[in-house]
């Protein structure tokens, strides 16, 4: 990484916690540090899973364990078992957390109003411009994506939603039982991965590769949650399944895709695949692409 880039995002980071007051020991004037003054508004109206709380942050379990009980000591947070399953603990706003959540809004709007006061129109502009781009940017850069088994909760999970999305957008529907399969044995290695992404510990995004020896490697399965999309999950996840394949041995990969899915097309065509005849039978397909790949120690 250019130790420049490291240096400026570092300007930025000091920049941005002296004027928000992140530095100040009794944030926004609330008499607590801005991780409780945090925790407290992420609970909100409805009260929140601890376990959610905790994702949701970042928080390593002890700390917002503590930061809770402080809460808790103020009379601001009330953390109970969850109604629906009491192995789960669940953390409620009090009628003085409410208030005290309602004040905290007023005053981070008046910090807002304190930030862009002293610019003209055309640097508020551009700092509203900016801090939505930053604000995209780093959450792209708090997904993480992992290998994850098909079995799952999360893997699942994301598989369905990808099934439900071709259902709606495709114009005869669509049935997975009349797709080309890939099982669960299809993704786990040697012979192929499920590459799961999250964001703030959700799942928001997969990709499958299915491995087929001397032959090109297959792309599966590939979806991004309307969440996150415009965060250039997509690319990544592509590269990263290429990676895989490329890691393996794969000196090409295929997939085919449906003419309804435009932006998926687009992605493929601007990462390098080339359309080529159909080199499979799947009844939904009307593109089939393939790219070659960089195969580690191969001239």
């Amino acid at each position: 990484m250019d130790s420049a880039a490291v240096a400026a995002i570092r300007a930025f980071n000091r920049t941005v916690t002296e004027r928000i007051g992140a530095l100040d020991e009794a944030y926004l004037g609330g008499g607590r540090p801005l991780g409780e003054t945090r925790l407290l508004w992420e609970i909100g109206p409805e009260g929140r899973p601890v376990r959610n709380l905790r994702r949701r942050l970042g928080l390593d379990a002890g700390y917002a364990s503590r930061m809770l009980r402080a809460l808790e000591r103020d009379g601001l947070v009330v953390v109970e078992p969850s109604r629906e399953d009491g192995r789960v603990r669940r953390a409620r706003l009090t009628p003085r957390g409410r208030a005290e959540r309602e004040r905290l809004d007023r005053r981070s709007d008046d910090l807002v109003r304190s930030m862009l006061q002293p610019l003209d129109e055309r640097q508020r502009e551009r700092l509203l411009a900016a801090a939505a781009e930053a604000e995209r940017l780093l959450r792209a850069s708090m997904i993480e994506i992992d290998p994850a088994d098909p079995a799952e909760r999360d893997a699942r999970w994301c598989i369905a939603r990808y099934v439900e999305e071709l259902g709606a957008r495709f114009d005869d529907g669509f049935d997975p039982r009349r797709s080309l399969p890939a099982d669960d044995a299809d993704l786990r290695p040697p012979r192929g991965i499920l590459l799961l992404a999250r964001l703030h510990g959700e799942p928001v995004g997969c990709g499958v590769v299915k491995l087929h020896g001397g032959e090109p490697a297959e792309l599966k399965r590939m979806w991004v949650s309307p969440t996150a999309r415009g965060l250039g999950l997509g690319r990544r996840l592509l590269n990263e399944l290429e990676g895989f394949a490329a890691g393996a041995g794969a000196a090409a990969v295929r997939l085919e895709t449906n003419r309804a899915l435009t932006e998926a097309i687009a992605l493929y065509r601007s990462a390098g695949y080339e359309e080529v005849p159909a080199f499979n039978d799947e009844r939904y397909a009307h593109h089939w692409f393939e790219k070659r790949l960089d195969v580690p120690g191969r001239s």
